[in-house]
C-alpha cells in the first residue's frame, strides 16, 4: 500500500484545516479508476469502501419520518414519527430539532450514516402526491423547521439530506417533467425553503431531484453550483435521487454521487469521458474530496475524529412521536366547547370510521417504515376511557382499497409453530437455500435480503378468520406467482405491473383475490410460491398476502353507524384517505374523501348533535360537513402513537397545539394554484410568487373565493390576548429586526399560542404578495401567565430578488396575529 494513503495515526477533526489538507491528499492519491468507482453507489443504499485508505462504506436510508435502514424487514422495526405536514403544523423549531434527533439516534442504531430527509419542497398545489411528506406552503416556515430538523439529525453525528433540490412539487411524469420557474419565485420561494438548512444548520448532503428546472435536469443544473455551493457555502455531497443521474454530463455539474449502484450512467462511461477530455480530472477530484469529507464527518474514514463525538442525551422515540402528534394536531372547530370531553360524564362513546380501526399513520413510498406497533384512534380511546364507559365501533364506510396485509395477530407459522409466516428461499430445482420466520405478510426486499442463487420464494401461513362470512383472500406482486388456499390452487400465473412508476409495486402491487367462506375462528392454510425474474435493473421484490374489504351494501354500513351514534353520549368519527390517494409516485385527482365518508359524517351528525370528527389525512381534504358537526380535529398521518395522541386531545389530557402549515379549501374549483400535470412536458409556475395563502389573498382581493381554513389557523382549549407589537421605527436594509409582542393567557387552562408576524407594502414599485409571513414564535403559558414574545424577522423578508437581493426603501407594515386572515395588530416600520 502507498504509505501516503495509509490512515493517519493521529485523528483529525474533519472540519479542521489539517483534516482538509489530508482529505485532499487521500483523494488525489487514489487512481482515476478508484475515484470514478467512488462516485457511484456500491449497491442500493451505500457507497464503495476503499480499505487501503481506511474508508468504509457510507450507508444511506430513506426518511423523512423514520429511518428504515437497508431493508424493509419488519423484524428490524423503526420508530414511526408523524408525517412532515404534522411536524410543520407544530410551528416549533425546537420540536423539529427533537424530531431530527430521534431520526439521528435511529440511524445510529441501524448503522446508517445519512438520513434521506427532510423533504422541503413547497405545498404549491394541494393535489401534490407527496404533500404529506413536505412541510408547508410557506418558504419561511419551511426553512426554519427544516433547519431545526437538520440540526437535530446532525447533532447525533448523522448526515441529513434536504431534498428534492429543486422545484419538485409534483409527482406526475416526475422523471421527465420540466419545472419552468422565473428567477424571482425560484429565489424567493423554492430556494428560500432550502437556504436555512444549508447556511444555518450546515447540512452535510443535499439530494438533487428527478425533474428539470428551466430546461436542464436537476443533476446537471447550474443551480447545484449557484447558489448552493457558491453563495451558501455548501461543502457537502450532492447525492442523486435514485436513478436521477441521466448522463456523464452530470459530472460537469456539482453532482457528486450517483445512486443506486453499482450500475448506472457513470462508471465506465465516466472513465471514458475523463480520458477523452469531456470531464476534467479536477472536477472528479473535487467530488471525491466531498465524499471523503462526508465519510470523515460520519466516522467512516480512519484517521479522522467524527464531527460529533459528544452525543446528546437519548430521547424516547415513542414519546417524541406522541409529542409531535399532539403538538401538530390542529383543532379547527369546537362549537360550544364540546372539547375536551369530560370522561367522568360519559357513559357511552360510539367510535366510527374505517380509519378509526385501520388508521393511516404514515404516507406511502420512501416515507414508509416498519414500526414495532401502531396505536389506532379506536385503541387509544379504549385505553384512555374509564372501564365504565361503553365504547362501540362501527366501520360506517369503506376507505382502504385493494389488498391489505393480514393483521399480525391472525397469522401462525405452520413450520416453526410461532406467530407469523414462514418464508423459504429455493434454488431452480427446488432445493432449500435458507428459511426465515417473518412477522408480517407484506414482504419487501429492496436490494438486500434475498440469498444468492434464489430462483423462487415460498410463503406458508395459517390464517385465522376473525369473523364469519365471505373473506376475499389474495396475493399481490409483479411476476409469476402460485397461490393455494387449504390445498386448493386458486391461481397460477403472471401478475403484470401496468404503471410506469419506479417502486410503485412495492406498496400497491397488482393482485389476484379469491372469495372463501369461513366461520369465525377457522384456520386457513395459505401457500404461495413466487418465481424471481432473471434480470432486474434495481433488485426489488414485493409480495403481499392479505385480505380485501368488500362491502356489498354500503348503505347498511352507514345505517349501522347511525344506530351506534344515536344511542351514544358522543360520536367520534374518524375519516381519512388511503394509500391509493396519498403516496409517492402519483398526484391526487381531487381532494374528496374516498368512498361514502362524507355521507357517513352527515348521517351521524344528524343522528347525534354531539359529533366530533377526526381527519386522518396527510394533506387537505374537502369537508362539506364542516359546519354541521360540533368539533373537527385535523390529525394528519400521526405516526405510531397517533391513537394515543387523539385520545389525549379529545379527553383533555393535552391541548391541540397545531396551526395550519397550508391553506385548506372549501371546494376544488376555488383553489388558485392547482395544476400538477405537465403540458407538453412542462409544469409552468405561472403564478410566480403567489402560492398558498399568498395566492388565496390575491384571489380574495380580486373578489374571488376564500378558503375554508386559512394558513396559520388553529384553536386551543384556552384563550390568549395578543398585545401591540414593539420594534424600532426605522431600520437599515440588510439587518434583521426583532419584534416584541406581549401575550397573556386569559383562559383557565395552560396552553400554547403562536405569534405570527406578516409584512405588507401597499405602495410599492415592485409586485408583492398581499402579505407574507416574515417570522413567528410560540409561547406556552399557564392561566394568567404573560410573556413578551420575541419574533426575529430576517433582513431578506423585506427584500425582493432582481438579479440579486434588492431592498426598496420606504414604509412596510408589520401585521401581528394568529393566522394569515386575522384581525391584525399593526405597526409601520421604515426601511432605509
Amino acid at each position: 500500500m502507498n504509505p501516503s494513503l495509509s490512515p493517519a495515526v493521529l485523528a483529525l477533526s474533519p472540519d479542521s484545516p489539517d483534516a482538509e489538507a489530508r482529505i485532499r491528499e487521500l483523494a488525489a492519491g487514489l487512481s482515476l479508476e478508484q475515484q470514478i468507482q467512488l462516485l457511484t453507489g456500491a449497491d442500493v443504499w451505500s457507497t464503495h469502501a476503499i480499505p487501503e485508505i481506511g474508508l468504509s462504506r457510507v450507508v444511506m436510508s430513506d426518511g423523512p419520518a423514520g429511518v428504515r435502514g437497508e431493508d424493509f424487514d419488519e423484524r428490524h422495526d423503526s420508530v414511526s414519527l408523524p408525517s412532515s405536514s404534522a411536524l410543520s403544523a407544530t410551528w416549533s423549531v425546537e420540536t423539529a430539532r427533537r424530531y431530527g434527533q430521534v431520526l439521528g439516534q435511529e440511524a445510529r442504531r441501524k448503522g446508517v450514516h445519512a438520513v434521506l430527509g427532510p423533504t422541503i419542497n413547497l405545498h404549491r398545489s394541494p393535489l401534490g402526491g407527496r404533500h404529506f411528506e413536505c412541510m408547508s406552503e410557506d418558504p419561511r416556515l419551511t426553512a426554519t423547521l427544516a433547519a431545526g430538523y437538520v440540526s437535530g439529525v446532525q447533532s447525533m453525528g448523522v448526515g441529513a439530506t434536504p431534498k428534492h433540490y429543486l422545484a419538485n412539487e409534483a409527482e406526475t411524469e416526475r422523471f421527465t417533467s420540466d419545472s419552468v420557474v422565473a428567477e424571482r419565485p425560484l429565489r424567493e420561494l423554492y430556494l428560500a425553503a432550502f437556504e436555512d438548512a444549508i447556511t444555518e444548520a450546515r447540512a452535510w448532503l443535499v439530494m438533487s431531484s428527478y425533474n428539470s428546472i428551466n430546461g436542464t435536469t436537476a443533476s446537471e443544473n447550474k443551480l447545484l453550483e449557484t447558489p448552493l455551493a457558491t453563495e451558501w457555502g455548501f461543502d457537502g455531497v450532492v447525492v442523486s435521487d435514485w436513478t436521477g443521474v441521466r448522463s456523464v454530463e452530470a459530472a460537469n455539474a456539482h453532482q457528486d454521487l450517483e445512486m443506486p449502484g453499482p450500475v448506472g450512467h457513470w462508471g465506465p462511461k465516466l472513465l471514458a469521458a475523463v480520458n477523452d477530455g469531456r470531464v476534467s480530472r479536477d472536477a472528479i477530484l473535487e467530488k471525491v474530496t466531498r465524499i471523503l469529507r462526508l465519510a470523515a464527518r460520519v466516522g467512516s474514514l480512519e484517521g479522522f475524529t467524527p464531527a460529533v463525538t459528544d452525543l446528546p442525551a437519548q430521547l424516547n422515540g415513542a414519546a417524541v412521536a406522541r409529542e409531535v402528534a399532539v403538538r401538530g394536531a390542529v383543532l379547527v372547530r369546537n362549537e360550544g366547547g364540546i372539547l375536551p370531553l369530560d370522561a367522568a360524564k360519559l357513559g357511552s362513546v360510539a367510535v366510527i370510521g374505517h380509519n378509526a380501526e385501520e388508521a393511516r399513520t404514515q404516507g406511502g413510498g420512501s416515507a414508509t417504515v416498519m414500526p414495532k406497533y401502531t396505536v389506532s384512534p379506536l385503541e387509544g380511546l379504549r385505553k384512555a376511557l374509564p372501564d365504565g364507559v361503553d365504547v362501540t365501533y362501527a366501520r360506517g364506510a369503506k376507505v382502504a382499497e385493494g389488498l391489505q396485509a393480514f393483521p399480525r395477530t391472525s397469522l401462525h407459522n405452520p413450520v416453526s409453530g410461532v406467530p407469523g409466516i414462514r418464508v423459504t428461499f429455493l434454488t431452480a430445482d427446488g432445493t432449500e437455500i435458507s428459511g426465515e420466520d417473518r412477522l408480517a405478510s407484506h414482504l419487501i426486499w429492496f436490494g438486500v435480503g434475498i440469498p444468492d442463487g434464489t430462483a423462487a420464494i415460498r410463503m406458508q401461513a395459517d390464517w385465522t378468520a376473525e369473523t364469519a362470512g365471505i373473506h376475499h383472500l389474495g396475493v399481490g406482486t409483479v411476476g409469476q406467482i402460485r397461490l393455494a388456499l387449504d390445498g386448493d390452487e386458486v391461481f397460477n400465473g403472471e401478475l403484470e405491473d401496468d404503471t410506469d412508476v419506479l417502486g410503485a409495486a412495492l406498496f400497491d402491487p397488482p393482485k389476484t383475490v379469491h372469495a372463501l367462506e369461513a366461520a369465525a375462528g377457522r384456520r386457513v392454510r395459505i401457500d404461495a410460491e413466487y418465481q424471481l425474474p432473471k434480470q432486474q435493473v434495481i433488485p426489488f421484490t414485493a409480495i403481499l398476502l392479505g385480505e380485501e374489504t368488500v362491502v356489498t351494501d354500503p348503505q347498511a354500513e352507514i345505517d349501522a353507524a347511525v344506530d351506534a351514534a344515536r344511542d351514544a353520549d358522543v360520536a367520534v368519527v374518524v375519516v381519512g384517505t388511503n394509500a391509493a390517494i396519498e403516496s409517492e409516485g402519483f398526484d391526487r385527482k381531487d381532494l374528496d374523501l374516498p368512498g361514502r365518508q362524507n355521507q357517513l359524517v352527515e348521517a351521524v351528525a344528524a343522528a347525534n348533535p354531539r359529533t366530533v370528527v377526526v381527519v386522518n389525512s396527510g394533506s387537505p381534504v374537502l369537508m362539506p360537513w364542516l359546519d354541521k358537526v360540533d368539533a373537527v380535529l385535523l390529525g394528519w398521518f400521526g405516526g405510531q402513537e397517533f391513537g394515543t395522541a387523539v385520545a389525549d386531545i379529545l379527553l383533555g389530557a393535552e391541548e391541540p397545539g397545531g396551526r395550519l402549515p397550508t391553506t385548506w379549501p372549501a371546494a376544488l374549483a376555488d383553489v388558485p394554484v392547482l395544476a400538477t400535470r405537465p403540458v407538453d412536458g412542462k409544469v409552468v409556475y405561472s403564478e410566480g410568487i403567489h402560492i398558498g395563502y399568498r395566492a388565496w389573498l390575491r384571489q380574495q382581493a380580486n373578489g374571488g373565493a376564500a378558503p375554508a381554513l386559512p394558513f396559520g389557523f388553529g384553536l386551543g382549549y384556552t384563550t390568549f390576548d395578543v398585545g401591540s407589537p414593539h420594534t424600532p421605527a426605522s431600520v437599515p436594509a440588510n439587518q434583521d429586526v426583532v419584534v416584541h409582542v406581549p401575550v397573556r393567557n386569559t383562559g383557565t387552562r395552560i396552553g400554547r399560542e403562536i405569534v405570527q408576524v406578516y409584512l405588507d407594502r401597499a405602495d410599492s414599485a415592485v409586485e408583492r404578495p398581499v402579505r407574507w409571513l416574515a417570522g413567528y414564535a410560540g409561547t406556552h403559558l399557564a392561566p394568567g401567565g404573560t410573556e413578551s414574545v420575541e419574533v426575529r424577522i430576517p433582513a431578506k423578508a423585506f427584500g425582493h430578488y432582481d438579479g440579486g437581493w434588492q431592498f426598496e426603501p420606504g414604509t412596510f407594515r408589520l401585521l401581528v396575529g394568529r393566522h394569515s386572515a386575522d384581525d391584525f395588530q399593526t405597526l409601520d416600520i421604515e426601511l432605509r
